[in-house]
């Protein structure tokens, strides 16, 4: 074979495809092509599983070629995207209320969910070996705060974050065995690459691989699936449902063999119909509308299923759908699959390799998709190949496949070193109280580990070559919490009061163990917080006022030798000019006034024990309302007979006696009553309740009263 031919392989599970291609500068030339199918199941699901069989329908393929180019010793391969295990994990990062401020922690954070991923998918193998496994990729398919999703963790607040990834590992064992097979028939492995890698290289050109789309490979047995974004290849995934399945949908309704129905549903799709005899020997002709009429259910299933793995890898719908291999050409299939991702039919699309821009367009070249793979794997395989590097971790030598730019972090997950666990531990908590309530200060985060890249810091988004040495030490623990009061308390507002025409401000003062302190003050590990606010109008004269506490005694007395307490104040206090107490709450704009002393009198007695100094009746007096009085009560203090205004004293002994009441008559009017004499003559009639009286005649409350003068 010439030095400027590649020779590529594409080994799939019904058939294994080899390819010679000529590099012309930036193109490539297919010079020739070989394709035999599978006499045994040798393969599965993209797995070498009878490494013979299948390295005898790889020999067969090279004896073919090398019969018009020469010997082939060096040969291009792919692993299949079918053979990748794709797998969700999360991780969790206790916050105690602290935010994520550095975006260093989130990647450490979806590193440990990637390394759980890895644990999880070697836990099924004996001795849990995880370096059985290559990871080759991950995407975070969502962030959590306190288990509510959320787009970013950077400053957000609460007890615990949590991402959950989807990762995609290559076991080791596929490559292995490719290399086996390969071995056997004396071929050596000039490059490998992944098969939907691919595909996607040369199909998509350097410039638009940062969009977001989705190839999907359908084979046989299987629909592999890979997602772009960003100029890379973020997801893999694939489906058991294929070509196969519409093939055995077309055997079952038409009574047709397997073999038959599969050149049966090719030709329809080429040609728009055929003819063929089934088992009973009765000729059918079928068109391509009756056929997608009568496998409807099996096409739809198809791209149900392919439709749900991209929704799950991408976490939303791509921009675009590639589709190659065989099974892209099942009938109405892209259709389907665009009216289930929601998006404009001349967004899913065949691809085959006249899609291929660097591949020069000549008289050779097969039609379809099946060889856009095979092609494509020649081509990548040189233009960007999968180099096995070793690099040491922490001492350890580790191998990888160089599926990508390798950073740090994938390093880490390869020699099983779980990031978050080399954290320094969190600082010891403060436990305080804060006017009586128990309050725990959770400690700072402990420090981040120290990465060294050849010597030199990194961190884990840093790319490596082959021979670096990586090192990573456990961080700092984290120091107690250092929290002011300030922060821990807030600002609290100021109650302004007027005072006698001034102004007050009734502010919140701190005492730690029982000092006064600023809000600047740094507390420290069981400390006593009050916070003391004035509330009350005795507050106002004990934190804010200069002037002295008005005082407010008891008042004792005895009345009838029963202790009486009149619990009259020294002062006289009103809020907005009503009577208060010292215990009164002063709210935003009230306004506090203190009078002199009162001295209680022996109104404020009778006032203090409900009694009634006088009897009291109500008469008309010449159409007017005149009220009688007279006492009936005889009030003294040892032998002093005592009015309403006379003062009392503590401890004074007053002794109320009852008066027997003598009833009132018509002539005790005139003393509550001014005679208008302007019109007396001398004559006059004296009349109660319209009836002759005299000025002795008794009177009661209510009666009508009059003098008539003649």
């Amino acid at each position: 074979m010439k030095e400027d031919y590649i020779f590529a392989l594409d080994i799939g599970t019904r058939s294994v495809t080899g390819v010679i291609l000529e590099k012309n500068d930036s193109t490539y030339t297919l010079i020739d092509y070989c394709m035999k199918e599978h006499k045994v199941r040798s393969m599965l699901d993209g797995q070498i599983h009878h490494v013979e069989e299948v390295a005898n329908v790889i020999n067969e393929v090279k004896v073919m070629l090398e019969a018009s180019h020469g010997p082939l010793r060096k040969v291009c391969v792919a692993a299949a995207g079918r053979s990748l295990k794709t797998i969700t994990s999360s991780a969790i990062l206790e916050l105690n209320q602290q935010p994520i401020t550095e975006h260093e922690t989130i990647k450490h954070l979806e590193l440990s969910a990637v390394h759980a991923a890895q644990q999880k998918i070697s836990s099924d193998e004996t001795g849990h070996d995880f370096s059985n496994y290559y990871c080759v990729g991950y995407s975070v398919l969502h962030y959590k705060i306190d288990e509510e999703r959320i787009g970013s963790l950077i400053d957000q607040i609460g007890n615990h974050a949590s991402v959950e990834i989807i990762a995609t590992f290559l076991p080791r064992v596929v490559v292995e065995s490719l290399l086996s097979a390969l071995n056997r028939v004396n071929l050596e492995m000039d490059a490998l690459t992944l098969e939907p890698i691919a595909a996607i290289q040369v199909l998509i050109p350097e410039s638009m691989r940062r969009l977001n789309v989705a190839l999907v490979d359908i084979g046989a047995g299987t629909s592999d699936i890979a997602i772009t974004n960003t100029g890379t290849v973020v997801a893999y995934g694939m489906v058991p449902i294929a070509g196969d399945e519409i093939t055995e949908a077309v055997s079952d309704t038409y009574l047709l063999d397997f073999p038959l129905a599969e050149v049966t549903k090719r030709q329809i799709v080429t040609e728009g119909s055929a003819t063929v005899a089934d088992i009973l020997g009765f000729e059918t002709t079928i068109t391509y509308e009756n056929l997608v009429a009568e496998i409807d259910n099996s096409i739809d299933r198809l791209a149900s299923a392919i439709a749900k793995e991209i929704l799950q890898l991408n976490g939303a719908q791509p921009k675009a759908v590639m589709l190659v291999g065989g099974g892209s050409q099942t009938p109405d299939l892209t259709t389907r699959l665009a009216n289930k991702l929601q998006l404009p039919a001349n967004r899913v699309a065949i691809r085959d390799i006249d899609a291929i821009q660097v591949l020069n367009k000549t008289d050779n070249l097969p039609k379809g998709p099946d060889f856009v793979t095979p092609i494509g794997i020649a081509i990548a395989a040189k233009q960007n190949p999968i180099h096995y590097i070793s690099l040491k971790v922490n001492e350890q030598t580790i191998r990888m496949f160089e599926l990508k730019q390798l950073t740090i972090g994938d390093c880490l997950v390869q020699a099983g070193i779980e990031i978050n666990k080399l954290y320094g531990k969190p600082g010891m908590a403060s436990i305080i109280s804060l006017n009586g309530k128990q309050i725990t200060l959770p400690g700072e985060f402990g420090g981040a580990p120290t990465i060294l890249l050849n010597n030199e810091l990194a961190t884990v988004d840093s790319f490596v070559q082959n021979g670096d040495t990586i090192d990573i030490t456990k961080g700092a623990d984290g120091n107690q919490p250092i929290v002011k009061l300030q922060e821990l308390v807030g600002d609290l507002p100021p109650v302004k009061i007027k005072y006698n025409e001034t102004t007050f401000e009734l502010k919140s003062t701190y005492y730690v163990n029982n000092s006064l302190q600023t809000k600047d003050y740094i507390i420290q590990d069981r400390d006593i917080i009050e916070i003391r606010t004035p509330r009350t109008i005795k507050d106002f004269f004990t934190m804010v006022s200069t002037e002295k506490l008005p005082e407010e005694k008891e008042f004792i007395l005895y009345v009838n030798k029963q202790r009486i307490n009149l619990g009259v104040a020294e002062n006289q206090i009103l809020i907005n000019e009503k009577p208060a107490t010292l215990h009164n709450k002063l709210k935003e704009n009230d306004h506090l006034t203190v009078l002199p002393k009162t001295i209680p009198t022996v109104n404020t007695l009778l006032q203090a024990i409900k009694k009634e100094y006088y009897f009291e009746i109500t008469v008309l007096f010449n159409q007017q309302t005149v009220t009688l009085t007279q006492p009936q009560l005889i009030i003294k203090r040892g032998k002093q007979r005592l009015d309403l205004d006379d003062e009392l004293y503590p401890n004074d002994q007053i002794f109320i006696e009852e008066k027997n009441i003598e009833p009132f008559i018509f002539q005790d009017v005139f003393r509550f009553v001014d005679i208008d004499l302007s019109n007396a003559n001398g004559n006059f009639v004296l009349t109660k309740n319209d009836q002759p009286t005299t000025f002795y005649e008794q009177i009661i409350a209510g009666d009508r009263l009059a003098i008539v003068w003649g």
